[in-house]
């Protein structure tokens, strides 16, 4: 088969998996700039946990989720391209499980159609793999399609997965070079949680709430700042809900205007570390203070499905603008001098 035959079959191939494009789910982002700020050590040399790194430098402007993934979008996920649900991105224990994010399943496969409870819909998901979270960053990155998992909707995008389900074949899979929705570098999202926002500098807070002072766990209304979802003598909420709405601390944001980033659900991100464990990090509802801590680096096998772990994503620049920007970079210093 030649060059080009090959590749309309690929395009029928794809073509065939998505049936409709839709735009239901809003990622709603925040902006985090200064480009070129060094990092600080994170992990045991920081007194911390986890290998010590260093963390935090970029050197490109990118978005951020300003909230978590909730169990509503990650419905309107399921609902788009999970009728056969091939590569198990609905876990049961959503709806059975004590700290289930209550998203049920209903029908057989072919038909599955899913619903939340109106309670949990602006809460974060949970029980969701690494995998999970990379073929919903694929589901954004091709225009949230509805059909079957493929190519063209969970498969191929930002990420090469083409039904990657094993731990090994997890870590093996890398952000596509021209991936757009992306669940975050540990660099991209330790800069959102703890850069200052004061300039490309190194300077950063110890806590994602904008400060170096430990947290609260209360939930006030009106926010007085400075509060998380964690556990300290006590939960932030407790049964049946365990995990706040997203944003429910409303003033206690961090430097660049994300919620959450500190409990509620520990998040992955996607350094390797050890070889056979993806990142995490947050702490969660049930972890205490010190795992909000700039310091802390937890990590798991990629295809754990937990109570206590969910996902934000990125949209990061595309290499093409990116050299347009180091290019008008280059113009402007030629200019000056």
């Amino acid at each position: 088969m030649n060059s080009v035959a090959r590749f309309a079959a690929v395009a029928a191939m794809v073509l065939a998996c998505v049936s409709s494009v839709r735009a239901d789910v809003i990622i709603d982002t925040v902006t985090v700039g200064n480009p070129g700020n060094p990092g600080e050590l994170s992990g045991h040399g920081a007194g911390g946990y986890g290998p010590d790194r260093i963390c935090g430098a970029v050197d490109y402007t990118y978005n951020i989720g300003k909230f978590e993934i909730t169990a509503g979008q990650y419905t309107e996920f399921l609902n788009a391209v999970a009728d056969t649900d091939t590569y198990g991105l609905y876990n049961t224990s959503m709806w059975s499980a004590t700290w289930g994010c209550k998203i049920q399943r209903s029908g057989s496969s072919g038909s599955y159609s899913y619903s939340v409870d109106p309670d949990w819909a602006d809460r974060p998901v949970n029980h969701v793999s690494w995998g999970d979270a990379a073929r919903f960053g694929n589901w954004i990155h091709n225009g949230q399609p509805t059909g079957s998992q493929g190519l063209g909707t969970t498969e191929d995008g930002s990420y090469f997965l083409n039904g990657a389900m094993s731990d090994d074949d997890l870590l093996a899979v890398v952000r596509e070079p021209d991936a757009t929705w992306v669940i975050p570098s540990e660099d991209e999202w330790y800069k959102a949680a703890y850069d200052k926002n004061d300039g490309v500098t190194g300077h950063y807070w110890d806590y994602p709430t904008d400060t170096d002072d430990m947290p609260s766990n209360d939930l006030i209304d009106p926010d007085p700042g400075n509060n998380a979802t964690f556990y300290d003598s006590g939960y932030t909420i407790g049964t049946p809900y365990y995990r706040t709405e997203v944003g429910a601390h409303e003033n206690s944001e961090s430097p660049y205007g994300t919620f959450d980033q500190g409990g509620n659900v520990w998040e992955w991100n996607e350094t390797m570390l050890y070889g056979s464990y993806r990142g995490l990090r947050a702490g969660s509802f049930y972890d205490l203070d010190d795992d909000l801590h700039a310091a802390d680096r937890n990590y798991n096998i990629p295809t754990v499905e937990y109570g206590r772990i969910g996902f934000r994503v990125a949209e990061v620049p595309e290499p093409a603008t990116l050299s347009l920007l180091v290019l008008g970079g280059l113009l402007v210093t030629r200019r000056r001098r």
